[in-house]
């Protein structure tokens, strides 16, 4: 298992859901949702920064089949964006999404949130669902998850 603080996006057109990990890669946790507009992907750089991730997880939706369409177009343009923001060296790997929004929905409908509640936190609740997934098949391949963008 490689070593050091990961973030995970989980990007929608009007938010963009961020979680991290510890620096063992043991544990995925919440850290902010991020409006879309103005300032959004300078945002995930300076908590990239803050947080000294050296690798960004971004979940990317395919369909049932496995193929891309549109959204997986638009995520991979603004995954790139957010690359060339953050430091130097700093990776990123793209994870498939799919469910991810559904399970999240589930975990916090379970744990009582209600409505505009759970709305305000699905997005960062996706983004650890798609960061922990990705640490579990990391620490059970000895592979680092996904594919590198």
């Amino acid at each position: 298992m490689r070593r050091g603080v990961r973030i995970a996006l989980d990007i929608g057109d009007a938010r963009i859901g961020v979680a991290s990990s510890d620096p063992h890669g043991i544990l995925a946790t919440p850290v902010e949702t991020v409006r879309r507009g103005p300032g959004d992907l300078d945002r995930i750089a300076a908590l990239a920064a803050e947080l000294e991730a050296f690798e960004i997880v971004v979940g990317l939706p395919r369909s049932l089949s496995g193929g891309e369409g549109p959204a997986a177009v638009k995520i991979r343009e603004t995954a790139a964006q957010v690359l060339d923001k953050v430091r130097e060296g700093t990776t990123m790997r793209l994870v498939d999404e799919r469910f991810t929004t559904v399970t999240a929905e589930r975990m916090l409908r379970e744990r009582g949130k209600k409505g505009s509640k759970r709305r305000a936190v699905v997005d960062q609740a996706a983004a650890v669902v798609i960061l922990q997934h990705a640490l579990d098949l990391e620490r059970e391949t000895g592979n680092p998850p996904g594919r590198p963008l």
